[in-house]
């Protein structure tokens, strides 16, 4: 799970500070996996090579959005619903944190990578693949920045 702080201009003009939690369990990303021909990894892969920013944007957004939840109180839950995800896209904190995202390609990556569950990430570093898995490539940038080696 990734605890994030965003700070953003609410829609009365204030700044605001505010904690969000994203996640993507095991079996979301099997069903993300399985749920595209070729595999979730040789999709983004073909995006990322057309270089189609549109269809990149779309992917990420759609990523970014499926990770989105919020902890029960007793930490035991990590609620997802469309309800919450509509919400949540409708907000001043969504847009400033997708263009955080598109900013920086290595925060986007580490973005991604936090949201993955431990144990992948984990024995992903123990294969020496810089603690991302096989089938989650880095996010590329999504405006002209020069890449981050």
């Amino acid at each position: 799970m990734l605890k994030k702080e965003i700070t953003y201009e609410d829609f009365n003009g204030d700044e605001v500070t505010e904690t969000l939690y994203f996640n993507l369990s095991t079996t979301e990303l099997l069903e993300m996996e399985t749920g595209v021909e070729g595999g979730l990894q040789k999709m983004l892969e073909r995006i990322i090579e057309s270089q189609d920013i549109r269809k990149i944007i779309e992917e990420f957004k759609k990523i970014l959005v499926a990770a989105y939840g919020q902890r029960s109180d007793n930490g035991k839950r990590f609620i997802k619903n469309d309800e919450l995800r509509e919400e949540f896209t409708q907000t001043a904190a969504f847009d400033a944190l997708f263009m955080q995202m598109a900013e920086d390609p290595t925060g986007a990556a580490q973005f991604v990578q936090g949201i993955l569950p431990k144990k992948l990430t984990e024995a992903a570093a123990a294969q020496g693949r810089d603690g991302i898995p096989r089938g989650v490539p880095a996010i590329p940038p999504v405006v002209d920045t020069p890449p981050v080696d």
